[in-house]
């Protein structure tokens, strides 16, 4: 998979409006989302989400081309797109080229088994380079830390969070030392009884 440094690379795919689309990140910024399959759970919100009022006005600020790309067909991103009136623009690549350059297809798991399938990823490139990559995919929270990175606010990864460090235990007050045994605290030995007085001849 394509990772923050690499070169970006430049594809053509069908969109969902029949137009065949040049992707090229030369001069201007790009996201490149990818996603497994039309009209699922995760992959519907993942495209709901960049399709907000919020993150249109995001998207058009910061001057971004926002492009996601599955193997369906250009009829099924249609259809996807009228059904929940999505903004974005889906791509096409039924034989996996595309995804094959970005890494986004291969071994995954899915409810504890192994398979291959698309993995959900997201790329930002710009100026012919990968400035921000998200190998394997959480859908809550994704599109704002995407668009968060590209206005200066977060990382270039989309690594899961890291557990915040345990607070240290206030220390315990220290120990007092036991005293130590000095010749007044030491216990006296026993005293031998005294003898006893000659009895007095009579």
């Amino acid at each position: 998979m394509l990772k923050v440094g690499d070169k970006a690379p430049t594809f053509s795919l069908s969109g969902d409006d029949g137009q065949a689309h040049e992707v090229s990140s030369d001069g201007r910024t790009v996201i490149v989302y990818f996603y497994p399959k039309d009209d699922t759970p995760g992959c519907t919100v993942e495209a709901k989400d960049f399709s907000t009022d919020e993150a249109q006005a995001r998207i058009k600020k910061a001057r971004v081309t926002v492009y996601g790309v599955s193997k369906d067909s250009v009829a099924s991103h249609g259809k996807f797109r009228d059904k929940h009136g999505l903004r974005v623009r889906l791509l096409s690549d039924p034989d996996l080229h595309v995804h094959e350059l970005f890494g986004a297809y291969g071994e995954k798991t899915m409810y504890g088994r192994k398979v291959q399938g698309t993995i959900r990823s997201t790329f930002v490139l710009r100026d012919g380079k990968v400035v921000h990559a998200y190998p394997s995919v959480r859908v809550p929270g994704h599109i704002d830390a995407v668009l968060g990175a590209i206005e200066g606010r977060a990382s270039a990864t989309d690594a899961a969070p890291k557990k915040s460090a345990p607070k240290a235990a206030t220390a315990a007050a220290p120990k007092k030392a036991a005293p130590k045994k000095t010749a007044s605290t030491e216990r006296p030995a026993p005293k031998k009884p005294a003898a006893k007085k000659a009895a007095k001849k009579s």
